[in-house]
């Protein structure tokens, strides 16, 4: 319960900067008749909208599970995430099409001194909430949060972007670069929906998560004891913050239930210290004489039918897939 307040007071926080920043912004569109600050103040929209419904989705992931949903609701992150970079792609199409059309008609602009004020100083308040975004997310293992605080950062670029050619309009007098500049946004921010729809996608999907996956299998080589003989199958899903952990153990086949299941707690808690949120369903496997023994690190065993080979260092390649060790 306190890493979902910690992630709904970030959101509420920048969820009223956006609502602050989105009103500065057409302000001055209004004044200025700058595409390009009109395209600052669209995304600002999306900021509004995506934000609102992050912090939704965050209040229902906090939700305890049910019966209904015996793995929590943490996959409404993903949907939350998916739904801000379709929001973010539809921006980015809006404003090329606006620019293109200036291009033919344009608008006469004016008071670009105030639209240069105004987006230097949002440029550097999304920059902060940003990064504060980004930060919480990544220590409660949000992808709403990182993807919130992504886009706010992603505006930071856009504005610096902004300022820079709005100056130049404002040196050269030359306006139509102000819908060029627009159209470049539009591209760009077209881009950056793409990708937070890719990383939701992957996640509704259950895509592997190679990074993460392989900093647990280390975790588990480093932390390995001598009766856990064989790592295998080891499949990881994110439901949102949470992660539910599948694999099967290789223990001595002369262990006693009891003994098994101590080993199997032993491997648990050495996975839940090292992350937070995690839930691991682990299959224990008795060895097969002979068949681990070359492998098996367990020294003086009265049931050795085989000469010890080599240690099995464990490896993404390896523990992944369903198959035991083998020399």
């Amino acid at each position: 319960m306190e890493y979902s307040n910690i992630k709904i007071r970030a959101l509420t926080i920048t969820l009223f900067i956006s609502i602050l920043l989105c009103i500065a912004k057409f302000a001055a569109y209004f004044i200025t008749s700058s595409n390009a600050i009109l395209s600052d103040a669209l995304e600002s929209i999306i900021n509004v909208v995506a934000g609102g419904f992050a912090l939704y989705s965050i209040q229902l992931a906090s939700r305890p599970k049910d019966l209904s949903h015996p793995y929590g609701h943490g996959k409404i992150e993903f949907l939350s995430a998916g739904m801000e970079g379709g929001l973010i792609a539809f921006a980015g199409i809006a404003i090329a099409a606006k620019a293109a059309y200036n291009f033919f008609i344009p608008n006469p602009l004016q008071e670009l001194e105030f639209g240069i004020i105004i987006s230097g100083i949002a440029g550097l308040i999304n920059l902060f909430a940003g990064l504060y975004l980004q930060k919480t997310g990544k220590k409660q293992n949000s992808i709403t949060l990182i993807a919130d605080g992504k886009h706010l950062a992603t505006d930071t670029y856009t504005s610096a972007g902004l300022i820079i050619g709005l100056l130049l309009i404002y040196i050269t007098h030359i306006e139509w670069l102000d819908n060029l500049l627009a159209l470049l946004f539009g591209i760009l921010i077209l881009y950056e929906g793409y990708k937070l729809i890719r990383k939701s996608v992957a996640g509704v999907m259950d895509e592997a998560d190679v990074t993460l996956i392989n900093e647990m299998i280390k975790t588990s080589e480093q932390n390995k004891k001598a009766e856990w003989i064989d790592l295998h199958n080891f499949r990881v899903i994110k439901y949102g913050a949470d992660l539910h952990i599948d694999c099967h153990i290789t223990l001595p086949f002369y262990f006693s239930l009891k003994d098994a299941h101590a080993e199997v707690e032993a491997f648990e808690k050495m996975m839940q210290t090292q992350y937070n949120a995690i839930e691991l369903f682990v299959h224990a496997d008795p060895c097969l004489p002979g068949d681990f023994c070359k492998i098996c690190n367990i020294k003086n065993c009265s049931y050795r039918k085989e000469v010890y080979y080599k240690n099995i260092v464990w490896t993404f390649e390896n523990v992944a897939i369903d198959k035991h060790h083998e020399v």
